[in-house]
């Protein structure tokens, strides 16, 4: 009960306004007990009235204070009544454009009509996590708090969003369900259910939502959504409930409105060639549409939206093939509302119906749904009723045919949108057990209309359901905090609307009654309405209408409302007829089958768990069913009511009522009649009304002290139990005990003695503001008395000063005027004087000066004409000079030429000659023999192996075929010829020798003893050339057992290798193939370029000599054929040994092609092949690879088959196939020629058979060299094993290189073997024919061996001629490449001569001074640019000499290692080098010689391998920080990189590698173990930092050695580039530095609201307490109590002073520690200030003065920490100003100089904080909306054009600046590092 003492005169009431529902008033006069009138003022007309009080109830209600005005909650207001309620709301919405308000805990919620910037993702973050009383209202905050219950508390949550339509119901249920995704969501979750939860809104709102003429977007149907969470709180499903579908608006809607948007959006993509099939057009060609005649809303896309709806349905997995069923259902609604109903002609007074057959909407629906035409024509004109017996058709008139054509309409769209529910809650549906749940409940408001029908009752209905389990929940959360604080209380009556409810869903109540209406044969809404009249007509919440008897009225929670009964009974049966329902259940469409098949059967257990309240009327019913049995919509609804309403009790409710401003949907627009009626119906007054029954205003003993302590005494204060003194005050101010209670911790006060008690502090305050007022003004009064007696009486010394002076100044002056007048005269004689002189002089200066210009001009004239022709006289010299120059050089250009024809001539009649050309051309002619001599051999070694043993015959045809083609060899060269004659001497010789052949057969025994002894001479030289063999293959075999233990781990790992090598070398043969033919092609164009080049050079084999052939076929057959087979057996040895040829690879190929031309284009294909090798291995090697293609045969099958491979199918398959079968093939031969050659030993020598000594002694040579080719390949060996470096790999090469070579040479030697013995049996074979079968006729002189070794000299010529041409192509090409770059660099300096005449060009129009300037720039520029070039080369220089050097210090270890220097000892036992090394080394390089003691170290550390694990263990993993804070700082960092140099010194780069990713797994390791430890993770970051500048620092580049020593330069890296090792050691420490942050964050956030806003470190600024109550229970007593604001400010400051000291004492770079603090006092400002915009408790102007003064307090912690400099102090910025705000004055003088001040704010920050703006005390004034509106056009209009300035309303908390590690190097010589024994690292060794 409000005091009668408050309505004084002077005090301010509301007044009651048929128009403004309420006005403000000030009473003219005192109310006193028992007046019945009262006088009072209006204060904005400043009209008198009188108003009648009859009662004390009746007396107007008070006016709360202007410093309540605006609160956040309106429980926090002294007086809780209606206009308070009603006016702080128009403050807040209107004035200041907050459209969330508490009230107690229900949420109100004003809909803007506008978009705000108040829903992104920065304000999610702000309130998560946080405590939502501090903070501004927001839907967001009543999500954290349901969200921080159920996760603190594990009870599942409800938000109850209700309003009428058009409020923002749906809105505000999406952002809240948007707020559960985002902090519930999970990145790493495959299945995205939030996402899910999300897209099903576009989908609802599609089906559900239509245009009303209350709002665009309104939902026609209720729906309560459950999310569902795991217990680590993130969202595992969803399910959706539906209630109360608008099902009427599928078929007619009222004017202004629509339809669903889905029927909009699908007509709206009817030209897509996806929906042609549908037969859409405009929406004003469909009755459905066209009803409500608006089928746009303004700004809204139907097209747009239904993309959004088609990407909802995929994101929910709709497949294509479902959602265009579905859509065929939409447009089948929309073409079954077009079909025509026509009377048919008849005898009945009732004209039945009928459609045209014809009809296209007719054959449209029955098309899209896949339903009989026919059928459905009949059944929607008839209908079916069933008899005992019989069953009748009975035509329908056109009304009811319309009436059952809508009522399939509604069906329809009404199953479909069931289906589409149960779709969605599939795809939500949880897939494993969750721990708790919140819902969201989106549900229509209490709705009163004109006409009211069966939807409004149901909707009132559900909500005075709903209304009563609120006045529950409010009345529980009232009388609990009463009994928590322990204070005295009686029960509070509150309106308990159960009597209304009883009304509706009781027994015999209206919806039974309904009910049983509907089950009557003939019931209708006239007999069902009278029925409520005689039963229900003594209810006190019922009544029955004056003037109508179709109607009846409720006494609603929120008004009375009058039920129109027309329909009633239709909406709730709610029939379709059964034959329609049949037609659809037997369409060909499976989906449209489904979607209508019976489900009567589970209708009875569904229960709770349906998702829709529609009854499928007119389903097929089981016989025996009676009608009775079907369940109407009223019946259903209640069910799924009760089931909602089981579940929110079982849940904690969170309560949001939206408001509806206006009707005209204008932005930011309050009116106060619709605004008050809302607040009625939705409970927010009752929830006022329960307040203020009680205790509604309560204050904490700490905030009532600080507050109206101005009312206490000095005896009444006792600091120490502010309890006590808040009750001696209470006691003595009001005398009423009943007006106030002490609880534990807070005093309660009854409604109205919180403005009691600031009118009381009010007027201390004015009292004593009087008081000083008194005292002031009588001292000031008395100060300017004193200051006006002062000043008289100095007024009056000085005038009368004043006047004497001026006398005497008169005489002085009077004086002073005759001795001005006299100068004066004097003055203007001379004057004029000299101006006359002046005036003469002047004319005769101007006079000399034009005839002295005159003879200047003519003189200049004459110069510059000399000038002129000086320049055109040495120009006309200069170009004569030219001319004659040029002439010179032709002529002599014609005489060198002519001279150079002539030489060229005489060289080629020169080379022409036959001694020219044999001394030239000698090794091509011999070239060409021998490739002719292996031409023959190969045709021979074909048909040999095509005729197995026949090669005798062979050989005797050959021999006939050779003597019939004498004529033609003879003509083929000289050196044929010469063999032919020979032959024919040979054969007249043979028959001279016939005759005497007695005398031949008298000499055989001579030659058979000759023969035998040069048998045994053989026997013996074969016996030694074995035991030769034998012994090269007893060290083979020595050398392999030797090797073979190496050997065999590494030939494991090769097989592997091998293999996986085999698909590389596929791949590789393939691109060989395509380089093969393009190589083939550039081969052919170099030998065109030859053949131009070189002709008239070529040579015609005449002069061959048949003898040279004979005699060299054999070595060359056998190298032949032995490199033949080897490449066929061993194909991947091949592609592998000619990858590394492929860009050089011979282009031979084509002599396949050229074989039979010339002798000319053979050579030139010879010297083509020789010019294009780099080598003389590379050569021989390729060169062989192309004979062997070139000679045919089964090689010439390989190669096309390689070549075949290069086509795109079966490549590798097809390839090694052929290689198998060729292999296999070359198997069997070899076997077969070793049977024959173990044949031939066995056989016993003739006396016929010849043994070729010249060639087995030549393979004795190359046997004897390939023996000293193995000595040396095992002197390397040992080499390689002495140094051990690479030995292993050395080793396994060199022995992979002597068994491929070993199987080589005895293959060979079995070749040569066999072939010998068949050369030597064709010889004795052709002897006998041709001489009688003496063979040593043939050889009598030694001619075979002279011929032989001829051949040899021969090759070697050859081989030199090679050589030599190769070296002049070469160098030819050398020096053409000179002239080319020569060339290039003369068009360069051309390019820059004429770059620079124009310059030169463009200075002549220019200035001296200007082209001064350019000439001195081009030649700065010119200077700079070769400074930098000379710079490049010595660096380039520099880098040479240091790698020479560092060759030379290597390759001298090797020698001295192996005693080449004299000294016998080069490394010590322990890998030391010793001092006499260093000495050698530095004398080498040219150095000084320093001589060092024993005791010097190298800086280095050695280590086993095993002992790699130990070293990372105890120096990463098991280091602890308070460890290392007693080291060195980042003495880690160093034994690791002296470490990592031992690597370096050994060359070991498996180790190195290895170390170094052990050290950052490691480190990797021990952050994310510890990645909550701060103090590891500084750690880490600075030993990551130093290892990576010491690896620069060391690492050799000259950039990084600019601070180094001569000592640290000497410790550089030596064998190893590790630059993307620093490249990822970087990362690391980026990762690591990132972490360091997130950790520090989450250290502190806690700390800076209380140490920055909350901290009060100026005493006596007292701000305004909170008055607002808390809203919920989700903070417990049992969790900890927050620090208080001293303590988180001392711990601030104590953390920040901890971690610098700790960066420093490891050592941090200055650079990263600056980085590091900007960007955690940038996190700590943004943090502040968001907080700062979202709490209107903390914006005044004393909360603006202590948050500056924290500020300055960190500012001063920032210089004494020395890190004022590193940007922290430009991070706080914006609070700076936010705080500088809050104090400044605020008055339209003061527009400019804000805007200036607040640079660092955006727009949406200065507005809020000046909305935000309270005073703390009533003489502060507010700021005007007039002066917030003027600053916002003011920073608009200077901001425009600004696009730095963000706009946002927060400041991004996550922003990351970009961090920089600058090079920092060391001073600290690795040499003086010791490693300390707390390590535990004894196993290291200090090098």
């Amino acid at each position: 009960m409000i005091s009668d003492e408050l309505y004084c005169t002077g005090a301010r009431v509301w007044i009651p306004d048929p128009n403004e529902v309420w006005i403000a008033a000030t009473l003219s006069e005192k109310w006193t007990p028992g007046q019945t009138t009262l006088s009072i003022e209006i204060e904005d007309s400043l009209q008198a009235r009188q108003i009648k009080v009859p009662t004390r109830e009746k007396l107007p209600p008070l006016r709360n204070p202007d410093i309540l005005i605006g609160e956040n909650d309106l429980t926090s207001m002294s007086y809780l009544n209606e206009p308070e309620v009603l006016y702080n709301l128009q403050v807040r919405f209107a004035d200041r454009n907050c459209i969330y308000t508490y009230c107690g805990i229900v949420l109100v919620a004003i809909n803007p009509y506008d978009d705000l910037p108040i829903y992104g993702n920065e304000i999610v973050q702000a309130y998560n996590g946080q405590d939502s009383n501090n903070l501004d209202p927001h839907i967001y905050a009543v999500a954290e708090e349901a969200f921080k219950q159920m996760s603190r508390f594990e009870q599942n949550q409800s938000i109850i969003v209700s309003g009428e339509s058009g409020a923002g119901k749906t809105v505000s249920a999406k952002y809240a369900m948007r707020y559960f995704a985002i902090v519930g969501g999970s990145s790493h979750d495959e299945t995205q259910v939030e996402k899910k939860v999300l897209a099903s809104n576009p989908i609802m709102e599609a089906i559900g939502n239509a245009k009303t003429t209350r709002n665009d977007n309104s939902s026609r149907f209720g729906k309560y959504i459950e999310i569902d969470f795991k217990k680590d709180l993130t969202i595992i499903g969803a399910q959706m409930r539906t209630y109360l579908l608008e099902k009427s608006r599928v078929v007619f809607q009222a004017p202004e409105e629509r339809n669903y948007h889905i029927f909009y959006q699908l007509c709206a993509m009817r030209e897509d060639e996806e929906f042609s099939h549908l037969g859409l057009q405009c929406p004003e060609e469909f009755t459905y549409l066209s009803h409500g005649e608006c089928t746009e809303i303004d700004g809204v896309d139907d097209m747009v939206e239904f993309e959004a709806t088609k990407k909802a349905l995929d994101i929910l997995g709709l497949n294509k093939v479902t959602q265009q069923e579905m859509f065929k259902i939409f447009a089948a609604v929309l073409h079954l509302g077009n079909v025509s109903l026509t009377e048919r002609t008849g005898d009945s007074s009732k004209i039945p119906a009928r459609i045209n057959s014809t009809d296209p909407a007719l054959k449209s629906f029955c098309t899209l749904l896949g339903i009989d035409e026919d059928q459905t024509n009949k059944w929607l004109c008839n209908r079916q009723i069933q008899t005992v017996g019989e069953t009748l058709t009975k035509p329908l008139t056109v009304a009811q045919a319309s009436f059952s054509r809508d009522a399939l309409a509604k069906h329809i769209y009404a199953e479909l949108f069931q289906y589409i529910v149960t779709q969605i809650n599939k795809s939500l549906a949880c897939r494993e057990k969750s721990q708790s749940f919140i819902g969201v409940l989106d549900i229509y408001g209490f709705e009163t209309f004109e006409i009211n029908s069966f939807e409004q009752f149901c909707i009132n209905y559900a909500n005075e359901k709903l209304q009563q389990q609120f006045n529950l929940h409010v009345f529980k959360l009232e009388q609990e905090e009463y009994v928590k604080e322990q204070i005295e209380w009686s029960m509070i009556d509150f309106y308990d609307n159960q009597p209304c409810i009883d009304l509706i869903e009781a027994k015999l109540g209206i919806l039974d009654l309904l009910d049983e209406e509907c089950k009557v044969p003939n019931g209708s809404d006239a007999n069902w309405c009278t029925k409520m009249y005689e039963r229900l007509t003594k209810h006190k919440h019922f009544g029955k209408p004056k003037t109508s008897r179709t109607a009846f009225i409720i006494d609603h929670f929120a008004d009375k409302v009058q039920y129109e009964t027309d329909g009633f009974l239709d909406k709730n049966r709610d029939a379709v007829l059964e034959t329609q329902l049949k037609i659809l259940r037997a369409s060909t469409s499976e989906f449209v089958a489904d979607l209508f098949v019976d489900k009567s059967g589970a209708s009875d257990t569904s229960g709770a768990k349906k998702k829709t309240v529609q009854v499928r009327a007119g389903q097929k019913q089981p016989k025996g069913m009676s009608k009775a049995s079907k369940q109407t919509v009223g019946s259903q609804f209640r069910e799924s009511l009760r089931s909602l309403m089981t579940t929110l009790f079982s849940t904690t409710p969170h309560y949001v009522r939206c408001i509806k401003p206006n009707d005209e949907k204008a932005a930011f627009t309050f009116d106060p009649t619709r605004a008050v009626q809302q607040l009625r119906a939705c409970g927010v007054l009752e929830t006022i009304r329960i307040s203020a029954a009680g205790y509604p205003s309560r204050w904490t003993y700490p905030e009532f002290y600080q507050r109206y302590r101005v009312l206490c005494k000095f005896k009444q204060i006792q600091r120490n139990d502010m309890r006590q003194t808040c009750e001696k005050v209470l006691n003595g101010l009001i005398n009423d005990p009943d007006k106030y209670q002490f609880g534990k911790t807070k005093i309660f006060f009854r409604a109205g003695q919180v403005a009691y008690l600031e009118k009381l502090r009010s007027d201390k305050l004015q009292a004593c503001g009087i008081m000083i007022q008194k005292h002031v003004k009588g001292w000031i009064y008395k100060k300017k008395y004193l200051a006006i007696r002062k000043s008289t009486l100095l007024l009056q010394m000085y005038a009368r000063g004043y006047l004497a002076r001026k006398h005497a100044q008169f005489l002085r002056e009077t004086r002073a005027a005759i001795r001005i007048q006299k100068i004066y005269r004097g003055f203007c004689s001379r004057k004029s004087y000299y101006r006359h002189r002046k005036a003469v002089i002047t004319i005769q200066a101007l006079a000399r000066g034009i005839l002295a210009r005159k003879r200047y001009a003519e003189l200049l004239r004459n110069v510059k004409a000399v000038v002129i022709q000086k320049h055109v006289r040495r120009w006309l010299q200069v170009k004569k000079y030219r001319m004659v120059l040029k002439g010179i050089v032709l002529i002599q250009s014609h005489f060198r030429r002519r001279k150079a024809r002539l030489l060229f001539k005489m060289l080629k009649i020169e080379a022409k000659s036959v001694d020219h050309i044999k001394k030239v051309n000698k090794g091509l002619e011999n070239k060409i023999i021998e490739l002719q001599q292996k031409i023959e051999d190969m045709k021979k070694v074909q048909k040999d192996f095509d005729n197995d043993r026949s090669k005798l015959e062979n050989s005797q045809k050959e021999l006939e075929r050779l003597k019939g083609s004498e004529e033609h060899l003879r003509s083929a060269s000289n050196k044929i010829t010469e063999l032919e004659e020979i032959i024919a001497r040979l054969e007249a010789e043979l028959e001279k020798e016939r005759a005497e052949k007695q005398d031949l057969i008298s000499e055989k025994s001579l030659l058979a003893s000759n023969a035998h002894e040069k048998q045994q001479e053989q026997d013996e030289t074969d016996k030694s050339q074995k035991e030769q063999i034998l012994k090269l293959e007893e060290e083979m075999a020595e050398m392999k057992s030797k090797m073979q233990a190496e050997m065999n781990l590494r030939l494991d790992q090769e097989r592997k290798q091998v293999i996986q090598e085999m698909a590389v070398e596929r791949e590789h043969h393939q691109r060989l193939v395509k380089d093969h033919g393009r190589l083939q092609q550039r081969m052919e164009n170099l030998l065109e370029e030859r053949n131009a080049k070189i002709s008239g050079h070529a040579r015609h084999p005449s002069d061959v000599s048949s003898v040279s052939i004979d005699s060299s076929v054999p070595d060359s057959g056998i190298n032949f054929s032995d490199e033949v087979r080897h490449n066929n057996e061993s194909d991947f040895d091949s592609l592998r040994r000619r990858k590394k040829f492929e860009n050089t690879e011979s282009p031979l190929v084509t002599e396949s092609q050229t074989v039979n031309k010339t002798g000319d284009e053979t050579e030139k294909g010879a010297a083509e092949i020789a010019g294009s090798e780099d080598t003389k291995a590379e050569d021989r090697e390729t060169i062989a690879d192309d004979r062997s293609t070139i000679l045919g045969g089964e090689t010439s099958e390989t190669r096309d088959g390689d070549v075949d491979d290069s086509k795109p199918a079966n490549l590798d398959l097809g390839m090694m196939l052929k290689l198998q079968t060729r292999v296999r093939d070359l198997e069997k031969e070899r076997n077969q020629l070793l049977k024959e050659k173990e044949n031939v030993d066995r056989r016993p020598r003739s006396e016929s058979q010849y043994s070729d000594v010249a060639a087995d002694h030549q393979k004795l040579i190359e046997l004897e060299m390939e023996n000293a080719r193995l000595k040396e390949s095992l002197e390397r060996l040992q080499k390689a094993v002495a140094l051990g470096q690479g030995g292993n790999e050395e080793i396994t090469n060199q022995f992979t290189a002597l068994n491929e070579e070993l199987s080589r040479r005895r293959e060979e030697c079995i070749q040569l073997k066999s072939l010998l013995a068949s050369r030597t049996k064709d010889s004795i074979e052709t002897a006998k024919e041709s001489y009688g079968g003496n063979a040593e006729i043939l050889n009598e002189d030694g001619e075979l061996a002279s011929a032989y070794q001829t051949l040899k000299d021969v090759n070697r010529v050859l081989q030199r001629d090679l050589e030599l041409e190769k070296s002049g192509y070469k160098r030819k090409e050398l020096e053409l490449r000179a002239t080319i770059e020569e060339l290039k660099k003369d068009n360069n300096r051309q390019q820059d001569l004429i770059g620079q005449l124009n310059k030169v060009a463009s200075n002549l129009s220019m200035s001296p001074e200007q082209a001064m300037q350019n000439a001195l720039q081009f030649e700065i520029q010119r200077l700079m640019s070769e400074n930098l070039d000379m710079r490049e080369k010595c660096d380039q220089l520099e880098d040479k000499v240091r790698k020479l050097k560092k060759a030379v210090k290597i390759y001298s270890n090797r020698l001295k290692e192996h005693g080449v220097s004299g000294n016998s000892e080069g490394v010590s036992s322990k890998g030391k080098p010793e001092e006499g090394l260093e000495e050698d080394e530095e004398e080498e390089m040219g150095g000084k010689i320093k001589y060092q003691p024993t005791k010097n170290y190298m800086g280095m550390l050695e280590y086993k391998k095993e002992e790699e694990a130990a070293l990372v263990k105890q120096l990463v993993t098991d280091l602890k920080p308070r460890v290392a804070i007693t080291l060195i700082p980042t003495l880690p960092a160093y034994i690791l990189f002296m470490c990592l140099r031992h690597t370096d010194h050994l060359n070991e780069d498996s180790r190195c590698k290895t170390l170094l990713t052990n050290v950052i797994n490691g480190i990797k390791k021990v952050s994310k173990a510890h990645q909550d430890d701060i103090e590891t993770l500084i750690l880490w970051l600075s030993n990551t930092c130093r290892f990576l500048h010491l690896l620069k620092q060391y690492s050799g580049e000259k950039s990084f050695q600019v601070e180094n020593t001569e000592l640290q330069n000497n410790h550089c890296l030596r064998n190893f580039d590790l630059s993307e090792y620093r490249a990822i050691l970087n990362d690391l420490a980026v990762w690591l530095y990132q972490g360091v942050v997130k950790t520090a964050k989450e250290h502190i956030h806690p700390l800076i609201v209380g140490a920055l806003l909350e901290y009060e470190g100026i005493q006596g600024l007292s701000s305004k307490p909170s008055m607002s109550r808390q809203r919920s229970s989700s903070h417990s007593d049992t969790l900890e109590a927050p620090s208080t604001p001293e303590h988180c400010f001392e711990n601030l400051i104590k953390t920040l002073s901890s971690w610098v000291n700790l960066m420093r004492t490891h050592g941090f770079d200055t650079l990263v520690v600056n980085q590091l603090f900007k960007q955690l006092f940038y996190f700590i400002v943004a943090t502040a200030a968001n907080n700062l915009l979202l709490r209107k408790d903390m914006c005044n102007w004393s909360k603006g003065m202590q948050i500056r003064y924290n500020l300055s307090n960190l500012e001063q912690w920032l210089r004494d920490n020395r890190l004022h400099e590193c940007g922290a102090v430009e991070a706080m910025e914006p609070l700076i100003q936010a705080s500088q705000l809050l104090q400044a004055r605020k008055t339209a003088e003061d527009v400019d100089s804000i805007c200036e001040m607040c640079s660092q704010l955006s727009v949406a920050q200065i507005i809020k904080i000046l909305n935000l703006y309270t005073p703390v005390d009533e003489y502060e004034e507010r700021v005007p909306i007039s002066f917030i509106r003027k600053i916002q056009q003011t920073l608009k209009e200077k901001r425009k054009s600004d696009s730095s300035n963000p706009q946002a309303l927060l400041i991004d908390t996550k922003q990351f600046f970009p961090v920089m590690f600058p090079f920092c190097p060391s001073s600290i010589g690795l040499e003086s590092i010791d490693i300390p024994s707390v390590l535990k690292l004894g196993f290291l060794v200090r090098l």
